[in-house]
């Protein structure tokens, strides 16, 4: 767990915890609770380095080997 959360941080996975931060913020000035919901989901995203970009979402070819 430890790995995941401090290896691996690309120029989205900074975006996604800026873009949540700024939602938690807007969440508490605006009074519109449900901001929240949506930071969370950024922060998991974050925290857990899901979603497309930096091939996230890329799924391996691994059906044929080279060495066959």
């Amino acid at each position: 767990m430890k790995e995941l959360l401090f290896t691996n941080w690309h120029l989205m996975r900074w975006i996604r915890l800026a873009f949540a931060l700024f939602l938690f913020a807007q969440a508490y000035i605006l009074r519109e609770w449900m901001f929240i919901a949506f930071g969370l989901f950024f922060l998991i995203q974050v925290l857990f380095n899901l979603g497309c970009g930096s091939n996230g979402c890329t799924i391996p070819n691994n059906k044929y080997n080279k060495d066959e």
